[in-house]
């Protein structure tokens, strides 16, 4: 079902993409309805010129989650980063679909006038999980995308790579308090594969593992036996599997889509150079983990009290140490995306040399 709805997808950009000489237009845009059939008031997802000509072509397409843009680094520092990770993408034969949903419209790739917009918001955009996606276009608000509300748009428009800092988790005393993000349910049952620097430790790791497993998420270190702790390369818990190669990647990747699965997480540790800074950074987490505790921060203000005081505990060193890591995070998933593309063309050829 899902390789069908995947060369409908195609088959439709093909009528409807602009021309190489109008992609440069922002008004020349694709609309996706999410249902099949629904108008864009609805609610419908709109993809960049660059996106659908892509998607149309068989080339290799990367999400990138925008809240990490609005909430996740202080202006002028994530302008420059969401440039920056684009820039990458594009370098390595991908083309960049950053997500987020814009005067209540949800969209697949941005200009570069979106995404100053999101960063001059910063904490003012709205953070939009699956949950909150209804509420926000219905409003007509504008809002960044977390990883569940990213992963669930760049399936919608035929997106299966999506890249990101890490992903969410089960909480230190989830299993009192239920607090669980909402990107390990999302996972589950959506076919995108999130290519991230694990999970932070300020989660609960060994429990967000379990929970992955439960939700039949297919957790993969990429190139390492142990999945990896965000700012640090070891978690001290191993990952079911391993991909040594963008090529091994690409080739779970199709085989989780052709059996019409969910998704998956592949782990990509942050880079040795940089991972004394991310040790000092950890001094930072369990000393604003503490101090959260006895401040009593609780639910949704947990996260962003955690990152500021991280900031600011270690000087700098926790913005140095994530941009490391987000810029690597996306010359491996644009690997990947493009060994994707190449698989994809392959069993095309293959498909069509059978069939004469």
């Amino acid at each position: 079902m899902e390789v069908r709805a995947s060369r409908r997808v195609a088959a439709l950009a093909g009528h409807l993409v602009p021309s190489p000489s109008d992609a440069s237009s922002p008004k020349k845009w694709l609309t996706m309805p999410c249902d099949g059939g629904a108008s864009v008031a609805a609610g419908a997802v709109v993809l960049h010129p660059s996106v659908a000509e892509a998607l149309a072509s068989g080339g290799a397409v990367v999400a990138l989650e925008s809240t990490i843009v609005s909430h996740g680094m202080p202006y002028p520092q994530n302008l420059q980063m969401a440039r920056e990770v684009e820039a990458i993408v594009r370098a390595r034969g991908a083309t960049p679909a950053t997500v987020a949903i814009l005067d209540g419209v949800p969209r697949v790739g941005l200009d570069d006038a979106d995404l100053r917009r999101l960063a001059e918001l910063g904490a003012r955009a709205r953070k939009v999980s699956r949950r909150d996606v209804p509420a926000v276009i219905a409003r007509r608000e504008t809002g960044a995308t977390t990883v569940s509300a990213t992963a669930l748009l760049a399936a919608r428009a035929g997106v299966s790579v999506f890249v990101t800092g890490g992903v969410g988790g089960v909480h230190r005393g989830g299993e009192a308090s239920m607090d669980v993000s909402a990107d390990l349910t999302e996972l589950g049952k959506t076919p995108v594969a999130v290519f991230c620097a694990g999970a932070k430790s300020v989660l609960d790791i060994p429990r967000t593992l379990e929970f992955l497993e439960t939700q039949g998420v297919a957790v993969v270190g990429y190139g390492v036996k142990e999945f990896p702790a965000f700012f640090s390369r070891s978690s001290g818990c191993d990952a079911p599997a391993v991909a040594a190669s963008p090529e091994q990647a690409a080739r779970m990747i199709r085989a989780a889509k052709t059996l019409g699965l969910g998704g998956s997480v592949f782990g990509v540790p942050i880079p040795e150079a940089h991972e004394a800074a991310g040790r000092e950074v950890q001094r930072a987490i369990d000393r604003a983990l503490a101090e959260a505790e006895a401040m009593r921060v609780k639910g949704a203000d947990v996260t962003p009290f955690l990152l500021k005081r991280i900031r600011e505990l270690s000087g700098g060193a926790s913005l140095e140490a994530n941009l490391a890591l987000v810029r690597n995070n996306a010359e491996v998933g644009a690997d990947v995306a493009v060994a994707l593309a190449r698989l994809a063309a392959e069993e095309r050829e293959g498909g069509e040399e059978g069939g004469v």
